[in-house]
């Protein structure tokens, strides 16, 4: 696939409908060299999801049945957005443990929720029954073309507005986000995949030398909890020999904290992961290595706002 290109096509094809996030160069964090973050946290819906929606439905004919999707809930969320957006209708499954916050957000853009058992494996096991039932598009959350395109106008955006670092860190969890940041960068930048020790489903396939199982838990599971990586993600991630590092729930914790009390920023564990590798000493740059964190989510849960 022609990647550069399918990215390019999706940049333009979803300039109308989403957010230009900000970008900033950042001190603090206990580190003693600055960091470059880009607040994706601030897209439509709260993470970069958005982008991979909106170029998925503005890409291929919508059927008359509309939409299914297996969230966590970020994707959820922002393929009902889309879809409402767009004049479509949409169905979207979500396990318990997404949260109330998330369940709420998806709620609230106006798609038809159904809340599974279990997690997301469980999820998307019932929205791809729903799909053969009754024709609907199901949108994968990862593991698609469209998806994994949309996805990297995010790196590409990044670059456009003035990214210097020479690696950037991206959390994974089913693996959209940063296929499209590898995709788009083609080795140009090294990319660094940072996951939760429980919940890392790319550590363990560049482990294995293919796709597995992986059982998920953790602070950041309803974002980061796919049972398998994406195959595009795999794929990229293997022939890029990308470095994979993990770390503990309590350094994403610690790095939530960080961000609040040093930028003001509220985001989820799974928005903070990337910069808990840093943190922690999970990733220690060289001597002159310059650093930047994608900021992707923050769908913090409870609301600190509700009620």
């Amino acid at each position: 696939m022609d990647w550069k290109h399918e990215i390019s096509a999706a940049r333009d094809r979803i300039a109308p409908h989403i957010r230009r996030t900000p970008v900033l160069s950042a001190t603090g964090f206990g580190l003693d060299y600055p960091v470059a973050l880009k607040l994706e946290q601030m897209q439509h819906t709260g993470s970069f999801k958005a982008r991979g929606a909106f170029n998925t439905l503005l890409s291929q004919p919508v059927p008359e049945a509309g939409l299914v999707a297996a969230s966590g809930g970020n994707h959820g969320a922002a393929v009902a957005y889309a879809a409402t957006r767009l004049g479509h209708r949409a169905r979207i499954y979500v396990p318990e443990i997404a949260g109330p916050a998330k369940i709420a957000l998806i709620r609230d853009q106006g798609a038809e929720l159904q809340i599974v058992p279990g997690t997301y494996a469980e999820a998307a096991a019932r929205a791809a029954e729903w799909r053969d039932a009754t024709g609907a598009m199901d949108i994968h959350a990862y593991d698609a073309p469209a998806t994994n395109a949309g996805q990297g106008t995010c790196m590409a955006e990044w670059e456009d507005q003035g990214l210097e670092a020479d690696t950037v860190l991206i959390a994974v969890g089913g693996g959209g986000l940063i296929a499209g940041a590898m995709a788009w960068l083609n080795g140009r930048r090294k990319v660094v995949a940072v996951e939760p020790e429980t919940s890392c489903a790319l550590h363990a396939a560049l482990q294995a030398g293919a796709p597995v199982d992986v059982q998920v838990s953790g602070v950041a599971a309803n974002a980061l909890g796919a049972r398998r990586i994406g195959t595009a993600c795999f794929e990229l991630a293997q022939a890029q020999a990308i470095e994979s590092v993990l770390v503990p729930d309590s350094a994403i914790t610690a790095a939530q904290h960080a961000l609040w009390r040093d930028m003001r920023q509220l985001v989820e564990p799974a928005g903070a992961t990337a910069l808990a590798a840093l943190m922690s000493g999970a990733y220690r740059p060289a001597p002159g290595e310059t650093v930047a964190v994608l900021i992707c989510g923050g769908n913090i849960a409870p609301d600190p706002l509700q009620g």
